[in-house]
């Protein structure tokens, strides 16, 4: 798989979002993936369903829309915490697919957190079509520098 993004994948990227620099591992064989912040802590990850994501059907691969919601809902302990974190379970209820071309977006809240451990509640959508609804168990395994649209980062400036 190349590093390049041809001119489709360029200006299909809505305003707000950028490239995730993920260029090597898992990450380059499923991108490319999408960030933007809001500002207020919030923030929404992204991709747009190509060829290489889909099944036979030209639908997002069941398997792709979990990896991307396990990065979208472990997100929020490293936004919230700026921790490096494992999965320690994912639960997704599918409620609708995504196709070819359309534009996915995801994100998810801590709930609750004990020793570590963090509970999250996430969602994935299409538009104003909700694909997947779930619940993730992360454990932080790591402090680390906060990044910028990190809450950390933004109370130190």
């Amino acid at each position: 798989m190349s590093d390049d993004l041809t001119e489709e994948q360029r200006h299909a990227v809505p305003d707000g979002y950028r490239l995730l620099d993920w260029f090597q591992g898992f990450g380059r064989q499923i991108g490319p993936l999408y960030e933007r912040f809001d500002g207020q802590g919030g923030y929404t990850r992204a991709f747009r369903v190509a060829e290489h994501h889909c099944n036979g059907m030209k639908n997002a691969h069941g398997g792709m829309l979990m990896s991307f919601a396990d990065m979208a809902f472990g997100h929020a302990v490293s936004v919230e915490k700026s921790h490096w974190w494992v999965t320690v379970r994912l639960m997704c209820d599918f409620l609708s697919g995504a196709k070819l071309g359309e534009w996915v977006e995801g994100t998810g809240e801590i709930i609750a957190e004990e020793d570590h451990v963090y509970t999250v509640r996430g969602r994935i959508w299409v538009a104003d079509r909700t694909i997947i609804t779930g619940t993730g168990i992360f454990k932080a395994i790591e402090k680390r520098d906060p990044r910028p649209g990190e809450l950390a980062f933004q109370s130190r400036g």
